[in-house]
């Protein structure tokens, strides 16, 4: 099969992924975006984004511009397990001429079904850190060439870039809530020592039974508490 891609074209498609990680976009788009892209400018058939779940050790997709929804809710793999799994254990790229003639290869009945011949699968790496896969597939046999191979992986380090700094912005996010409802119990507990002269454990307890009894966060309850003091003052 013969690429109609170019190195500009590689250089363009790896700039638009670079603008799409900085971006406003929800990290499901993202993802959804850079298989799409990869899937044209690699003239691949699918273009399919794995992860690793790390405290189950399986590889999940999560993105994919060509397969169906029943397809995408079925695929699990183990790390070590089918071409998928592999790549993720050994943490280096596997090239497939022909799937149907690969032992590695598992989704035979799928690569029948849609016609799916070469295959190309490279490890979304942070640092040393295996974190997900990415793979493309051809429906003609082809040989991948090594600015083919070069360029899926500096795609998959971008994904993997996307991922991570994602995943430290919802952890930063969290942490910075827990620190905000912190204080505002700790100015609702103030607020009750001083307005009904309770002991701090009591004023603590009486916070946690409003939140228990009106079934809200023990935040909603210390908000509620503060805004009633500030409009009596």
């Amino acid at each position: 099969m013969e690429k109609k891609s170019s190195e500009k074209d590689y250089l363009s498609t790896l700039s638009k992924i670079s603008k799409a990680i900085t971006s406003d976009l929800y990290l499901e788009d993202i993802l959804k975006l850079i298989v799409n892209l990869t899937a044209n400018v690699m003239d691949a058939k699918i273009c399919a984004l794995w992860l690793l779940d790390e405290d189950s050790q399986v590889m999940k997709i999560r993105a994919t511009q060509a397969m169906s929804q029943e397809y995408l809710k079925e695929r699990i793999l183990g790390v070590g397990e089918g071409i998928v799994g592999l790549v993720a254990e050994e943490k280096k790229p596997i090239v497939i001429s022909n799937v149907l003639e690969d032992d590695r290869y598992k989704e035979k009945k799928l690569a029948r079904e849609e016609n799916l011949i070469s295959m190309l699968s490279v490890p979304m790496m942070v640092k040393d850190r295996v974190i997900g896969v990415i793979n493309v597939y051809t429906v003609e046999e082809y040989d991948f060439t090594k600015s083919d191979i070069d360029l899926l992986s500096a795609v998959a380090n971008q994904a993997a870039v996307a991922i991570e700094n994602t995943e430290l912005m919802v952890k930063t996010r969290i942490v910075q809530e827990e620190l905000e409802s912190r204080k505002k119990v700790e100015k609702a507990k103030g607020i009750l020592m001083k307005g009904q002269a309770l002991s701090e454990d009591d004023a603590y307890k009486l916070i946690r039974k409003s939140s228990m009894d009106k079934r809200v966060s023990m935040k909603d309850v210390a908000e509620a508490i503060i805004l009633t003091f500030e409009i009596k003052q």
